[in-house]
């Protein structure tokens, strides 16, 4: 009986050693995406990183680099629009997302909160207002007393933050801000300088709009979550991408700066 029991132990620990090693293995966080066969990205609507195009998909230089790192991982790529920016981290931490890839300035909060891989693009905070006037503010000290809109817990609203006497207006997103000034309900926004140039002036939706003064300069990068296998994947996968042309072309085609 003794070595009946002994053997049936034997057995148990064996398998609890095999499950151990398992859920060792599914606990990478490359091993969680290739489980389920996506890979889900969090975004914003914002042109030229992420946007909606005529079909109604997801197309951007974010979007299409994403696309392409799903593809390394052997994975299809979703696309989740995070809609309150300030709790981008918390998607992340709850696996709502994989990554958060939107034109996302590395910041101390970002690398408090996630993993960020390497800088891929050169960003700069600028300021937006109404063609007609934004000549007529050349420096900071000139902006006190306005009313400035920017995406609530964005890089925009820390630079803002900056310009003493102003009232800051968070808002969901950048989209948002650019329509308070539109509308006259604000008197500038602070947005990144890749969605100014690419959303207002001749032939866009903000045509009577332009960009002023740059408050910040800045780099992107992608966050994923603390201690995640896929950074230095992602990594990895980007420097091949700039070795071989692949990503400079990409950033041609949006009209970006690739970070150095």
């Amino acid at each position: 009986m003794k070595k009946v029991i002994s053997l049936v132990l034997a057995v148990l620990m064996t398998a609890v050693l095999l499950a151990g090693c398992g859920a060792s293995k599914a606990d990478t966080d490359m091993a969680y995406v290739k489980d389920k066969g996506k890979f889900i990205v969090g975004i914003t609507d914002y042109a030229p990183m992420d946007y909606l195009d005529e079909n109604g998909e997801w197309t951007g230089f974010d979007a299409e680099f994403a696309k392409l790192f799903a593809e390394e991982l052997g994975v299809k790529c979703e696309f989740y629009v995070i809609a309150d920016w300030d709790k981008k981290f918390m998607e992340l931490d709850t696996k709502q997302i994989d990554a958060v890839w939107n034109g996302m300035t590395i910041n101390e909060k970002a690398t408090l909160n996630s993993s960020v891989s390497d800088p891929y693009v050169i960003n700069a905070q600028v300021v937006v207002m109404k063609a007609d006037v934004v000549a007529n503010y050349t420096d900071i000290a000139s902006m006190k007393g306005l009313t400035i809109a920017v995406e609530n817990g964005s890089a925009g609203q820390d630079a803002a933050s900056t310009i003493e006497g102003a009232t800051i207006v968070p808002l969901q997103d950048q989209g948002a801000a650019l329509l308070e000034v539109k509308a006259g309900t604000a008197d500038a926004c602070v947005i990144d300088i890749t969605m100014a140039y690419a959303m207002t002036g001749e032939g866009t939706n903000y045509a009577d709009l332009a960009p002023g003064i740059s408050l910040t300069e800045e780099v992107y990068g992608v966050s994923f979550r603390k201690d995640s296998d896929l950074t230095a994947a992602f990594n990895d996968f980007m420097a091949k991408l700039i070795a071989d042309g692949t990503l400079q072309a990409l950033a041609d085609k949006y009209n970006l700066t690739l970070a150095k």
